[in-house]
């Protein structure tokens, strides 16, 4: 299968609005010299609580232990839970919902969890199989028996698989959930681990197989081999039966850059074109090199650019930002191809040739490549396309793919070595179709279930005005008959971050928990997302990143403004980066709001980069230790912003012990800074799980139902003091 490589991935307005009492207890906590270090970030004198930094310290773990039997006590006694917690675990566990596969030469894939294997199992059948009602798989791994054998907390993390064949695979195996993982040599035909094989300890980082007994190894070898973000910094070249300690260097960046590393440029013949490296040197900034001449030639790219695959004989290049070249401007968020042939002889040099550039408030979503085209997913005013492009006597033509209109479109999976690929579409209302098509128009064949009950149920989309007048839209899901008089319990999600976007589609367990129950839901679509391409995010990054916040609170105001909803009645919930938002927007305006799920959050910006793998995120925040940038995040950090005499809507705070990426730390000192004010909150972290929550159903099943009796507590039994 071949790769496809995408790259990724102030103003203090923080108290207007507030209460006097809030303004006057932010302004001494901001300007009080005994409250801050001489270089600005807060040390175990002005942080009582460091010692939540400690992800398994027995003193850390006794507090989550006791803060989750509080929340349980609270919300888990609560009459309707066991009932919403069932719902869900019936959703999570239905067995007519679409199992989503992968092509490879023997079969399709997928990674199945149920009822019966709560951690899961690797299976595959064929596709004459799978187009029917009732596919017959064949086991591969049970994951569920694996962890039992070995005696560990094993969560399946993928597999990276030797071309053409893709028999021998290295399976990722993540203990507890984490992004760490122990990587090991299995075989897809025997199904079993490879005597002998190849086999790496627990780090960050991948493999690339250059032949059956070559890989390329970008880990944590020790001895300093890892970032400051706690990423791989060098890639070595390992060769089978060799010890990984011998294995000869290739490739090494920098300690201060977020990571590094080395893959193969593969056509869809699994040819190998080119090792290509890269330095991340920032969350969204690279640097890219090729192996040319026996050493590393840096391409001459933008810092926001870099290889996106081979299609017909060109390889395709992605921007994010304006790229001048060859007398010409290729704007942001372009697609730009070269010749292979005469970019290999020349990679600085051979001529390029535009193949797509958006329109307005058009973006690029994901990609795939098969043996003949070229798919892209797009966003046209947030409402999906998929585009098939061909290289034709000189020209890219683009042939817009027939699937339904108005809906969230997305590529769900491809083959490399054919022509077979798969779609979905989907809404708020809609259960996910799955389509397959090897070319032609894609035929539908999977059909999710209808999980709740949508009718009477009516999707709008309005625009609130931000602060700099910029228009921010928005989508609500409620009942048609809903009453403009403020009534409607609403629960407003964002994210806003990384140029990830917030796009509609079928919420099973949203809709049965909450919709059905006379709850509306809301999705914003602020600056800091993807929704409207690369300048949208850039445009509410580092010195701006207020923007990102004053777009959620505009939508906040425009709902109640309208009618729709009123302080009482509105809840708000992010998580990762939208914890963040929320956070933000319970300390600037909590005068807005009376529930808030703040989930798996970064809530403490101004040791952000010293908690979990958070150095790597200062490209999007900017970088506390540097005076000009701690001020930008200093006017908004939600968990210094936490002060006395200031009524928060009682927030439910909820983490992961397991999380390795944005660490529970995050969530547990925001709780623990509430509790010492004397504030009403919610703790409760799962103990394994990683940065998405639960790692089985019912873990999953348990979180939704605590979060939604939480909701329904706050904004729709009347009485939430």
């Amino acid at each position: 299968m071949v790769a496809l490589f995408i790259c990724a991935a102030c103003v203090d307005h923080t108290q207007q609005g507030l209460p006097a009492l809030a303004k006057t207890a932010q302004a001494a906590a901001m300007t009080n010299p005994e409250n801050t270090p001489q270089n600005g970030i807060p040390g175990p004198d002005q942080d009582p609580f460091i010692w939540l930094e400690e992800a398994r310290s027995e003193q850390a773990l006794e507090w989550v232990t006791a803060e989750n039997a509080r929340s349980m006590e609270l919300l888990a006694a609560d009459p309707r839970f066991e009932t919403l917690k069932a719902e869900a675990l019936e959703i999570l566990d239905s067995q007519d919902r679409i199992p989503f596969v992968s092509f490879r030469p023997d079969g399709l894939y997928n990674f199945w969890q149920d009822k019966a294997n709560p951690r899961g199992i690797v299976r595959r059948t064929t596709l004459e199989s799978y187009r029917s009602d009732a596919p017959e798989w064949e086991l591969i791994l049970d994951v569920d028996a694996l962890a039992a054998r070995e005696g560990r907390e094993w969560v399946y993390q993928g597999s990276t698989c030797l071309p053409p064949d893709l028999r021998h695979c290295m399976l990722a195996l993540s203990d507890g959930g984490k992004d760490a993982t122990v990587m090991r040599e299995f075989d897809m035909v025997t199904k079993e681990f490879v005597p002998g094989g190849f086999e790496l300890a627990e780090s960050q980082g991948g493999i690339q197989w250059l032949d059956h007994d070559t890989l390329l190894v970008t880990r944590d070898f020790g001895g300093g081999t890892i970032t400051e973000s706690e990423y791989p910094f060098t890639t070595r070249l390992w060769k089978r039966g060799t010890p990984i300690e011998e294995a000869e260097e290739i490739f090494r960046g920098s300690p201060q850059d977020v990571s590094a590393g080395v893959y193969l440029l593969r056509d869809n013949k699994s040819v190998v074109h080119a090792r290509i490296a890269y330095r991340s040197l920032s969350f969204h900034d690279r640097a890219y090199y090729v192996w040319k001449d026996d050493s590393w030639l840096q391409l001459d790219l933008p810092k926001k650019a870099g290889p996106y695959g081979i299609v017909q004989g060109h390889i395709l290049f992605s921007t994010d930002e304006d790229w001048e070249a060859d007398g010409q401007t290729f704007p942001a968020d372009s697609l730009v191809a070269v010749e292979l042939e005469a970019w290999k002889a020349d990679p600085n040099g051979a001529p390029k040739q535009l193949v797509w550039a958006p329109g307005p408030r058009q973006t690029k979503q994901g990609g795939a490549i098969t043996a003949s085209w070229l798919y892209v997913s797009l966003l046209d005013n947030v409402v999906g396309k998929v585009v098939r492009f061909e290289f034709r006597e000189g020209k890219w033509l683009q042939h817009e793919v027939e699937l339904p209109d108005n809906s969230t479109l997305g590529i769900a999976t491809s083959s490399g070595e054919s022509d077979q690929i798969m779609f979905t579409a989907t809404g708020f209302l809609q259960p996910t179709t799955l389509f397959y098509s090897e070319g032609d128009t894609p035929e539908s064949i999977k059909h999710s279930p209808e999980h709740f009950d949508a009718s009477g149920l009516k999707v709008e989309q309005f625009e609130a005005t931000s602060e700099d007048g910029t228009k921010v839209p928005y989508f609500v899901v409620r009942r048609a008959d809903a009453p403009n008089d403020g009534s409607t319990p609403i629960l407003l999600n964002g994210y806003g971050g990384f140029q990830v976007p917030q796009l509609p589609g079928y919420m099973a367990v949203t809709g049965k928990l909450w919709l059905e129950r006379g709850g509306a839901f809301v999705l914003a679509n602020m600056r800091g997302g993807g929704e409207f391409g690369p300048n949208w995010h850039q445009s509410a990054m580092r010195e701006n990143k207020q923007r990102t916040w004053d777009d959620f609170l505009a939508v906040a105001e425009d709902l109640q403004q309208r009618g729709i909803t009123s302080p009482a009645h509105l809840g708000i919930m992010g998580g990762s980066q939208g914890g963040l938002l929320v956070g933000s927007a319970i300390t600037q305006r909590p005068d807005l709001f009376n529930a808030a799920i703040v989930q798996i959050p970064l809530f403490d910006m101004l040791r952000f980069h010293m908690i979990g793998r958070g150095a790597s995120w200062i490209g999007e925040y900017g970088d506390p230790r540097v005076e000009e940038e701690r001020a930008w995040i200093e006017a908004y950090s939600p968990y210094q912003k936490l002060v006395a005499g200031v009524g928060y809507p009682a927030p439910f705070l909820w983490a992961s012990t397991a999380d390795d990426r944005t660490h529970p730390a995050h969530a547990r000192k925001g709780a623990a800074r509430l509790k010492e004010l004397g504030q009403p909150y919610f703790y409760y972290e799962e103990m394994t799980g990683g940065h998405s929550g639960g790692v089985d159903n019912s873990q999953r099943a348990q979180l939704q139902a605590l979060q939604y009796i939480y909701l329904m507590q706050r904004l729709m039994d009347g009485d939430s003091d």
